[in-house]
């Protein structure tokens, strides 16, 4: 009956024994599997680095582009008021002229009897002055 207990014994430290080695190749496993894992996010940390510093980049790049779009805007807007002012200018010139012609028109419909004798006595005179010319040539 001792060997029995012997043999049990002997079992079962075998058995702890081939647990422990097993044990032991599953936490070496686990642990080469951790390893790879921060090996990884070591990389992807230097990844994230980068990815922000070109980030960072892009956005200076970008608010630059947005101040410079902003300047030139203001810029197109002064030089769209200046052009609003020159065409509020012709539009007056022009109201100007008709209002002048306007008055002319009325002017000459009420000397249209004073504006036709100048132009009678205009033509007498012209001719006249031919005729003499003429006169004188001969």
């Amino acid at each position: 009956m001792e060997n029995l207990l012997y043999i049990a014994a002997l079992i079962a430290a075998i058995a702890f024994a081939v647990l422990v080695v097993y044990l032991a190749m599953v936490l070496k496993a686990a642990q080469r599997t951790l390893n790879d894992v921060a090996s990884t996010l070591e990389g992807l940390e230097k990844q994230m680095e980068g990815i922000t510093t070109e980030s960072t980049a892009l956005l200076n790049k970008t608010n630059k582009l947005a101040e410079d779009i902003n300047d030139k805007s203001q810029k197109l807007n002064t030089l769209v008021d200046g052009v609003k002012g020159i065409g509020e200018s012709v539009q007056e010139f022009n109201n100007t002229i008709r209002s002048v012609s306007s008055k002319v028109t009325v002017v000459a419909e009420q000397n249209k009897e004073t504006t036709a004798q100048a132009m009678n006595w205009g033509t007498v005179l012209m001719n006249l002055w031919k005729q003499r010319k003429n006169n004188n040539n001969v």
